[in-house]
């Protein structure tokens, strides 16, 4: 961060983990290699509130075909017409076009032999290639409820790839607004903005190919293509997530939205509630399911977790003295540029009132009475599927064996890593070991999972260390629901 090289422990063990957990979710993904550190130390503002801190030195080795990225393109740019500010290589056309041709000619080969003859025609067929990779890139993010972070061309892979995990975040609490970068104070990359600035940086990297690939050109494209793509991709997804491997029918858009909502507005756990799913029956006795109702509810956030998830974050004499202003001097309140801040903020302050009347029994039968409602629109999409096919039984064999092979039990919960960090940075790798095990296999029951030890001779002392921090937070199970402490995590 003082341009000074170095990379921390901390955020090299996410890197590490990440990387290959998506790789191991079948996502297109950079790789970890090694993660090596060392005792040298070097200062670090972890959360830019003036409180520095020193941290262990690391290198992470990150394996992939190439790290070329969109913005690798935007350094020949041109003055920009308003600022002034231009690429450091401005004008060297020359090597722009070297790049082209040696990212197509390498990595999109296929591409450079069918049009060898027509330049222009490459390219274009390039840009569609590129446009329909980030499409479906995106759209397995969302699937998964993973959270980029920092989502700059600079953060865009030239081959579609997840590249470098900096403030990344799977969704706990099922929240199209969750911000995963405690430092991204506008919410420009929140989880359901993804899809949208992805194709904002396609466009910037359209702008960066010009004269290469004509504007009018690559604008069609990206508009005939990118959101056909994402949205054909997504409801495949969506469709496997949910069983529905038969047939294809215009309602199961609206039956995946209706899901999303249903969990929203229930605080249901995302991987955790998708992960339930395959134990429905569509002839599930009464009895059963009040039981099943019970442990999908169990997914859902208790009043205690809403109470921290939607505390108000802005002092409320603060928040007067803005609304007071936008009262006021709504010109200089509309520069300060906050009103989609004080909105949001505002409705917090009202979803936490509420909750202050709210009993556990009566969200626990609210949540249920929404459960109950969408199941039952589920069941009779299911039996479509039973009578489109005729054999229950080998339908019922293959519909679950495709949720369980879709939905994960395990990803890289913010409380899982920081319990691996914590003991790290204490000497102890152990748990870091035991969580790239689990998520090797995150469609798996881990029965029979044994927990990697450090040989007490190579570790010695240091993995006593490690107890302190362990032993003021209970151990959760690694497919749980985060604990309360976990709310107080912040990645920038």
């Amino acid at each position: 961060r003082q341009a000074d090289g170095r990379k921390v422990l901390r955020s090299s063990i996410r890197e590490f983990l990440c990387s290959e957990a998506m790789f191991h979710l079948g996502i297109p993904t950079t790789r970890a290699g090694t993660c090596v550190t060392s005792d040298s130390k070097v200062v670090r503002d972890i959360f830019y509130d003036g409180n520095p801190k020193n941290e262990r030195c690391t290198v992470v080795l990150r394996i992939a075909s190439t790290f070329i990225r969109f913005g690798s393109f935007e350094i020949f740019k041109p003055p920009d017409e308003y600022t002034g500010r231009k690429g450091p290589s401005v004008d060297r056309n020359d090597i722009r076009i070297q790049m082209l041709d040696y990212v197509i000619s390498t990595f999109y080969s296929e591409i450079q032999e069918a049009y060898s003859d027509n330049t222009i025609e490459r390219n274009a067929a390039f840009f569609r290639e590129i446009t329909k990779r980030t499409a479906r890139l995106v759209a397995d993010w969302q699937c998964v409820g993973f959270c980029h972070g920092v989502l700059n061309t600079d953060n865009m892979s030239i081959v579609g790839l997840t590249i470098d995990y900096g403030p990344f975040g799977f969704m706990d609490r099922y929240d199209p607004e969750h911000v995963c970068n405690g430092s991204d104070n506008t919410g420009r990359y929140a989880y359901n903005k993804q899809p949208e600035v992805c194709k904002w940086n396609l466009g910037k990297l359209a702008e960066a190919l010009v004269p290469e690939l004509p504007l009018e050109i690559s604008q069609v494209i990206l508009t005939e293509e990118y959101d056909a793509e994402f949205d054909k991709h997504y409801l495949q997804k969506m469709r496997k997530k949910l069983g529905l491997i038969q047939l294809e029918l215009e309602e199961d858009s609206k039956l995946v939205s209706e899901l999303l909502e249903t969990m929203h507005v229930t605080a249901g756990d995302f991987t955790n509630i998708f992960y339930l799913l395959s134990s429905f029956s569509v002839d599930i006795d009464p009895s059963k399911f009040e039981d099943f109702l019970e442990e999908l509810t169990s997914q859902c956030a208790s009043v205690e977790e809403l109470k921290v998830a939607l505390k108000p974050q802005m002092d409320p004499r603060q928040l007067s003295m803005m609304l007071m202003l936008a009262q006021s001097n709504p010109q200089l309140f509309a520069l300060i540029g906050t009103k989609a801040n004080i909105n949001k903020e505002l409705e917090r302050v009202e979803q936490f009132s509420k909750l202050q009347q709210l009993t556990a029994d009566d969200l626990r039968s609210r949540n249920k009475r929404h459960w109950k409602e969408w199941l039952e629109k589920y069941r009779v999409r299911l039996q479509k599927e039973i009578e489109s096919i005729g054999n229950a039984d080998a339908w019922n064999t293959d519909h679950v064996k495709v949720m369980n092979s879709n939905n994960p039990k395990y990803i890289l919960r913010n409380y899982i890593a920081q319990n691996a960090i914590e003991a790290a940075e204490n000497g102890d790798f152990s748990e870091v070991r035991n969580v790239l095990k689990l998520l090797e296999h995150p469609f798996e029951e881990a029965e029979g999972f044994q927990e990697v030890k450090e040989d007490a001779e190579e570790e010695g002392a240091a993995a006593t260390a490690a107890v302190c921090a362990q032993e003021t937070r209970s151990r959760q199970s690694y497919c749980s629901k985060p604990p309360l402490w976990a709310a107080e995590l912040c990645v920038t």
